[in-house]
């Protein structure tokens, strides 16, 4: 019986394993040949933490009750009555433009970063369609789709869309500004199912299991070996993925297919070794394996590309009443899986075009909420903070957009910690964000060297705020 070409290209692709990429591809367009920014090696390393991060116990004022967020008295009066403070002698402290904080205690490394100017902390950051205030967000004003609902926020910080349910991710959008012969595409080490983050319009995201998998085994091709009927059966997909290219949808499947092969051949290497010790932990195992993928293209003289984009995931944040039981180990496999990371970009010699940065689904409630029997803890929110890290960073600060003192800001990047307050969408703390994903999210691709041009592509609902932030120079 003959074979189809379109059923042996499907065959072919069953053979990729984790690079079968196909199966991916809910919308293309005719794919333009834009090149892409030029500069030297750069890559930018997504790190989701799944769930919903409690920012009100990773970053928290210390100053009295005078101080506009209303300080360290206000955090503890909102929290102490369910068991949440945070001994104000416990945190970290740093030094801000905008007085002292306390960093929480699971994050030595990210305090020593941040006292050496490596580490920025961007302050209530969250999906917006526009601007916000207390009254207008409880009047007509356009808001997000599905508030506080865990899938819908994850899917809009990935695409950074909170208008409509978009079907690719900002950095796939990024990604989709360059050749597939210069490999941006955006590798996802999490082991599970591609993230939405990775998907963009025109290019397809490699996908790879952690370490202690293996480099040459995350791309294994099977059924194409040295035999003479391999050989033979390798050499008509190379030649059948030559044919009917002006189809958008064969096209873009042949490039996958492609991609992937190459990379894979790149990647039939032994693993890179490192001085640098790596915990034996979820987010380290991934970031070991970019980590490793990083050494191989340097080795390799830049054949994966100068310009690399990927995302690993640390799940657990949904942390309600076992918040401090289940938030501390989380924050310490964070605290030291990025050190680790960081120690071994140094070794491999591209820290200074590597940075690192966090995202999460939304804030926690600064009030618990609930009593005795019927405690629901801290709950899904909405604004939260969250951390950049890298020799490029301008750290040492915390950056943001203050809110207008109309609105009833406090002129500070930091929400006023009070319930029922002027950026609380009610009576549970529930901050509302002053900056918006694409915000935070173009600042750090105009440093990846995105153009002006190009950020309004990659962002439609940019041009509706402020525009980037400073806490990384312009690529």
């Amino acid at each position: 019986m003959e074979t189809s070409r379109r059923h042996f290209m499907k065959m072919a692709g069953y053979g990729l394993g984790t690079a079968a990429l196909t199966t991916l591809m809910e919308q293309f367009t005719v794919a333009h040949a834009l090149a892409g920014p030029n500069g030297g090696y750069k890559a930018l390393v997504c790190v989701f933490l799944a769930g919903g991060n409690d920012c009100n116990q990773t970053l928290i004022p210390l100053g009295d009750a005078s101080d506009p967020t209303g300080g360290y008295p206000a955090y503890y009066n909102a929290r102490n009555s369910h068991n949440l403070a945070i001994a104000q002698s416990n945190l970290l402290p740093i030094s801000t433009s905008y007085g002292q904080y306390g960093l929480h205690p699971s994050l030595t490394n990210f305090q020593n970063y941040f006292n050496q100017r490596q580490l920025a902390i961007t302050c209530n950051v969250g999906p917006l369609v526009t601007y916000l205030s207390r009254a207008t967000y409880r009047g007509n004003g356009a808001k997000p789709f599905q508030l506080f609902s865990h899938s819908d926020q994850v899917l809009i910080w990935q695409t950074s869309r909170g208008d409509i349910r978009a079907q690719s991710g900002w950095g796939g959008r990024i990604a989709d500004l360059y050749p597939p012969s210069s490999y941006p595409m955006v590798t996802s080490v999490t082991g599970s199912s591609l993230p939405i983050y990775t998907i963009g319009v025109n290019r397809r995201p490699l996908g790879i299991a952690p370490h202690p998998t293996t480099l040459r085994n995350v791309l294994n091709l099977t059924g194409f070996g040295t035999t003479a009927m391999e050989t033979a059966r390798r050499t008509a997909m190379d030649q059948l993925r030559t044919i009917d290219r002006l189809n958008t949808v064969v096209g873009a499947s042949m490039d996958v297919t492609s991609q992937a092969l190459q990379v894979s051949s790149i990647l039939n290497v032994d693993d890179p070794t490192f001085q640098t010790v790596f915990p034996n932990t979820t987010l380290a195992n991934q970031l070991r394996q970019v980590a490793k993928i990083m050494a191989v293209n340097v080795n390799t003289g830049f054949s994966l590309g100068n310009k690399q984009m990927f995302f690993c995931q640390l799940g657990g944040f949904d942390t309600h009443q076992a918040q401090n039981v289940n938030q501390p180990p989380l924050l310490t496999q964070v605290n030291n899986a990025l050190k680790a990371f960081y120690d071994a970009t140094v070794e491999i010699g591209v820290n200074s075009g590597v940075v690192t940065f966090t995202i999460s689904d939304f804030g926690r409630t600064l009030n618990p909420g609930g009593s005795g029997q019927n405690v629901v803890g801290s709950d899904h929110a909405w604004g939260s903070h969250h951390f950049v890290l890298g020799d490029p960073v301008q750290g040492g600060d915390l950056f943001g957009r203050p809110m207008p003192a109309s609105d009833g800001g406090n002129g500070t990047v930091y929400p006023t910690l009070t319930t029922g307050g002027p950026y609380d969408t009610d009576t549970r703390g529930r901050w509302i964000p002053t900056v918006s994903v694409e915000q935070y999210a173009a600042t750090l691709a105009q440093w990846y060297g995105v153009s002006q041009t190009d950020l309004n592509t990659v962002f439609p609902l940019l041009n509706r705020f402020d525009g980037p932030l400073t806490f990384l120079p312009a690529g």
